[in-house]
């Protein structure tokens, strides 16, 4: 099938981005650290251009310690400021607001210098559907001001939070974008959960999972299923669903059941930590690169 999802609902969003940008002082990005490339919306740089920029790099716990290293090294490249951590843990974002005020100290020095003190940095927090936008405003602010929930498409429009008398966020909806030229890269957005599960084909989902991480050579399937590096597909899920429980009557195998199994210990990180993706050495045939809407 195909991997998509672009309701109407975002080009509304895609619209008010755009309206919104002239309201602020710094994008605050919210990217998946697995998939922190792929996971971006390409819109998001050109709309952003000129603008203090900073990228959280979510679920650092569920990626590969030292390929987040490498991300971080290609987004500061790049003149962007990137922050790994655990979006649901305030600890976790205690260096946010010093990075905050390091990213707006030119616009901070511009208002010293007009006679503007302490006017608190306005930011835009944005990202793809469900990589935890809401979760780290609460979790920042210290409050539960925002609805959250595990799943796309929850934050339908814009609020302004007032955090401190340091910054202002404005919290937008998931945008993801009209056509996904790669369809890996569809899937790879559909495996972290930024598209509903029931707009995708579950069992083609965790077949490519499995040949995903085999291409990467994570241990997951070994270690949790004792699943062979040379396991045929079918056979794989036939392991899978009898050490999940997950049979129908008479004990045959449910593979709609155990794709969902798959996935969803994937997601939650019992197959141990893994990366989707890596930046390679620039101008490589393997480096991600932007990608056009």
């Amino acid at each position: 099938m195909e991997y998509q999802w672009f309701p109407g609902h975002m080009t509304k969003t895609l619209r008010e981005l755009r309206e919104n940008m002239k309201l602020i002082d710094l994008v605050i990005e919210i990217s998946d650290a697995r998939l922190p490339l792929s996971g971006r919306n390409p819109e998001l740089d050109g709309l952003a251009n000129g603008k203090a920029r900073i990228i959280l790099l979510g679920k650092k716990d569920l990626a590969t310690e030292d390929v987040t290293e490498e991300w971080i090294r290609y987004f500061e490249a790049r003149e962007i400021w990137p922050y790994a951590c655990d979006l649901r843990n305030r600890s976790s974002l205690s260096g946010l607001l010093p990075l905050i005020l390091k990213a707006c100290s030119a616009k901070i020095e511009r208002d010293r210098r007009r006679g503007i003190a302490n006017r608190p940095i306005r930011a835009m927090v944005c990202g793809i559907p469900n990589v935890g936008k809401s979760t780290f405003i609460n979790s920042f602010s210290g409050s539960s001001s925002l609805k959250t929930g595990n799943k796309p498409g929850v934050t339908k429009g814009r609020q302004w939070i007032r955090m401190n008398s340091r910054v202002e966020l404005l919290d937008t909806p998931g945008l993801l974008w009209p056509k996904f030229e790669d369809q890996d890269i569809g899937k790879k957005i559909a495996l972290i959960g930024s598209i509903p599960d029931e707009n995708t084909d579950r069992e083609e989902l965790a077949g490519f999972l499995i040949g995903l991480m085999r291409e990467l050579q994570s241990p997951g399937l070994s270690d949790r299923y004792g699943i062979g590096a040379d396991c045929p597909v079918p056979e794989a899920f036939e392991i899978i669903g009898r050490k999940r429980g997950a049979l129908k009557r008479g004990g045959e195998v449910d593979y709609e059941k155990t794709a969902a199994c798959l996935i969803d210990d994937f997601r939650s990180g019992k197959l141990g930590r893994i990366s989707l993706e890596r930046p390679a050495p620039e101008g490589s045939p393997g480096t991600p690169e932007r990608r056009e809407p």
